[in-house]
């Protein structure tokens, strides 16, 4: 089943600045093969449900092992089983509407 996902993971007593945290995560998900787009609080993931949460689990263990002590995790998820959608797709949707407006 494909999923698409909006993720923000936030290291907790990891300092002020988690960019390097971010690019950690960045890199596990382009690694697991999953198409991402980075935005200002989170990326948005679409990809199957198992490589999808695998890589997730990962960016935890990552970010551990980089030295936060505490993880706070955001993660919205959606599912279609009528038909494949992509973010791009989504998006597109939107801004159809908007420019009949």
């Amino acid at each position: 089943m494909k999923a698409i996902v909006d993720l923000c993971v936030v290291p907790i007593q990891a300092g002020i600045s988690v960019s390097k945290y971010v690019a950690a995560c960045e890199k596990i998900l382009k690694d697991a093969g999953l198409k991402t787009y980075l935005h200002g609080y989170g990326t948005n993931i679409e990809g199957e449900w198992d490589v999808v949460f695998q890589a997730i689990k990962r960016c935890h263990e990552v970010v551990h092992e980089m030295g936060a002590p505490r993880i706070s995790t955001i993660i919205k998820c959606g599912t279609r089983v009528d038909r494949e959608q992509t973010i791009e797709d989504k998006v597109r949707s939107v801004e159809e509407k908007l420019a009949q407006d």
